[in-house]
């Protein structure tokens, strides 16, 4: 498109790999995932350490979207590129940015369309069965007309999306714009990508939060791994080689874990349904023995309620190298075989935070998050050692 031309509209899909969290993750593009707008969490992407980037999604801007009710009262979401932001389209970072992706190339997609990208996006059998308002018919179904497992699809994301839409369009008439995040797609680069979200640190509650939601989070961490090891599972999808399926773990599961149970977890992650992929193990630990080096020298920050993605494909290299599919050899020092990233910053704070002109001040860096981070490698550890 050229600058002069009008951007076309795009609608918006659930994230299919969404493991974790409550808010609605949505596909903007093939690279591009976007979210409600926080201003807290817009403040941290704009201000980052430099040293943080290689840790965090990309930050590309923002964008507008407004909720569409079809005839039959179906609801969708619309991003309108360019539609009161006119600044923001251009705000893709030099220093990871693929000027060769171009953000807002893609058109209102038809029916079919959109059934088929959930289809592509969704390898071998994991088939998103979605409960939605919309797309139902044709999405029950794979190729052969037989319906998925309930096990085949991560259920997670559906659920927030659904809950959002419905939040929505209570609250808000039709023509409202939301503001709305657009972020790197940290997954995009895998075929099966296996996630394990982790919530990080010893306490959860933002400096904002209300006495009782205070209590109820500081209930939830002395109630979970998250008061003993600084670190609690939030969701996670594992695909099992064995079956062609994602086994899916939500935040109550989690939740319910003891330390032991959390070290057997974290076990399973890394078992694709045949064997134990230890050769994960070493470019797991160095690469998060570089992001607690990155966050000891992070002084005022205060990560609550962020969450640690720990990445990498379910299908195995050597398979893959065979059908050429598209994988970069390296990511900066780091095989691309596993990514760690911090993600969801609504709640961090940090000295000189626009959003948050007078918070409260901490010295030095997250020692909570970072006793989750040191239990995290302990555990890790003891795996490789074959403990």
């Amino acid at each position: 498109l050229g600058p002069a031309e009008p951007r076309a509209a795009v609608l918006l899909q659930p994230f299919v790999h969404q493991v974790g969290g409550h808010t609605s993750m949505l596909t903007y593009d093939e690279h591009t995932i976007c979210k409600p707008l926080v201003s807290q969490e817009l403040s941290f992407y704009e201000s980052l350490p430099l040293a943080m980037r290689q840790f965090t999604p990309q930050y590309k801007g923002i964008v507008s979207v407004h909720l569409k009710k079809d005839s039959l009262g179906n609801l969708t979401l619309i991003a309108s590129p360019g539609l009161g932001q006119p600044d923001s389209c251009g705000r893709l970072d030099s220093a990871g940015g693929d000027p060769a992706v171009t953000l807002w190339h893609k058109c209102k997609w038809s029916h079919t369309q959109v059934t088929k990208t959930f289809k592509d996006s969704c390898p071998g059998k994991m088939l998103l069965r979605t409960d939605l308002q919309y797309h139902t018919d044709s999405l029950l179904e794979d190729a052969n007309g037989k319906q998925p497992e309930r096990k085949s699809y991560n259920p997670w994301g559906l659920h927030c999306h659904r809950q959002h839409l419905n939040r929505m369009s209570s609250k808000h008439n039709e023509n409202k714009l939301h503001q709305f995040l657009l972020l790197e797609n940290v997954v995009s680069k895998y075929s099966y990508p296996c996630i394990l979200d982790l919530k990080m640190g010893t306490r959860q509650h933002g400096d904002d939060a209300s006495e009782e939601k205070k209590a109820r989070h500081i209930k939830k961490c002395e109630q979970s791994t998250s008061a003993s090891l600084g670190v609690r599972i939030c969701g996670m999808q594992v695909y099992q080689a064995d079956t062609g399926h994602f086994l899916c773990k939500d935040k109550y599961y989690g939740r319910k874990l003891s330390p032991e149970g959390f070290r057997q977890t974290l076990r399973q992650f890394l078992c694709n349904g045949n064997q134990l992929r230890s050769d994960l193990l070493e470019p797991i630990i160095l690469r998060l023995k570089a992001l607690l080096a990155v966050i000891r020298k992070q002084s005022s920050y205060r990560f609550y309620s962020s969450s640690l993605l720990i990445i990498y494909d379910g299908q195995e290299h050597k398979e893959s190298a065979d059908q050429h599919l598209p994988f970069p050899k390296t990511h900066g020092t780091n095989p691309s075989r596993v990514d760690v990233r911090m993600i969801d910053f609504a709640h961090t704070t940090f000295k000189g935070s626009k959003s948050n002109p007078n918070p409260t001040l901490y010295d030095g860096p997250d020692h909570g998050y970072i006793f989750g981070l040191e239990n995290l490698i302990k555990i890790l550890q003891s795996l490789l050692e074959g403990k």
